[in-house]
């Protein structure tokens, strides 16, 4: 896959939405959607962390940022519907929409898994990303050129054990992709695609991998090619397709 270096105004003009956006690879990509001309929603849990990367938007001189604070654990079709409304009263459309946020659980086997932790992992990593495309796939078609990002990984690609819950989501939204990709192939103005990052110096993986040395791996400043390429209009055409981030990265 060639190297991509986004246009400066790539983003212009666009509205995309983040959830996990309080930290890691969604704060980086707030930032970086922010920096090429997009207004950035920030969907989170703790309202704190949102505040600061609005600030840090701000401070920037990027456009405001909007913020909803909703704990994905808990939301209810409802909620997500009427975030999807505040967003088409502030701003009318939405041209993005990358699904971040993940809760990793643990890594058991799949006998010895706390069914409440199962059901929270599926919950956060499937169920809500599932409720919020729902919520927003209306708005989505006021775009001429609308993109779904869903987050995946390697666990969610190939089984692996003691991955539990975690790598059964990751397959659960490759489906959920391919299948919201194929439903709307027929209107043009929507794509869905997911994209692996890989291994990268985040909080999540550090907690996954307590023994590895985080200098080793790449920022999530780093990978955001790969996201400027998917919720940009460089990847119109592209549907129902799996990307590994590393392949957008300067090696």
């Amino acid at each position: 896959m060639p190297l991509y270096s986004p246009a400066a105004n790539l983003l212009a003009a666009r509205t995309i939405l983040i959830t996990g956006a309080g930290d890691g690879i969604g704060r980086a990509a707030a930032l970086s959607f922010a920096a090429h001309g997009a207004s950035v929603i920030l969907l989170g849990r703790t309202a704190t962390k949102l505040e600061k990367v609005y600030d840090e938007i701000e401070r920037r001189g990027f456009k405001r940022p909007a913020i909803l604070s909703i704990d994905l654990a808990l939301a209810t079709p409802a909620q997500f519907d009427q975030a999807a409304q505040t967003i088409g009263q502030e701003f009318g459309v939405l041209d993005g929409l990358l699904h971040n946020a993940a809760e990793t659980g643990t890594l058991t086997p799949v006998e010895l898994y706390r069914p409440d932790m199962w059901q929270r992992v599926l919950q956060v990593n499937l169920n809500a990303a599932w409720m919020l495309t729902r919520a927003c796939l209306p708005l989505m078609r006021k775009s001429a050129d609308a993109s779904i990002v869903f987050t995946t990984s390697d666990a969610g690609r190939k089984g692996r054990a003691y991955w539990g819950a975690y790598g059964v989501s990751g397959f659960a939204l490759e489906g959920l992709m391919q299948t919201v990709a194929d439903e709307i192939a027929v209107e043009g103005r929507i794509r869905a695609n997911s994209l692996n990052p890989g291994a990268v110096r985040t909080a999540l993986r550090a907690r996954l991998y307590p023994g590895e040395d985080p200098q080793t791996l790449p920022t999530p400043e780093a990978i955001m090619p790969a996201y400027l390429f998917l919720l940009g209009s460089d990847s119109r055409g592209l549907n129902g397709q799996r990307f590994n981030a590393g392949d957008y990265m300067q090696k």
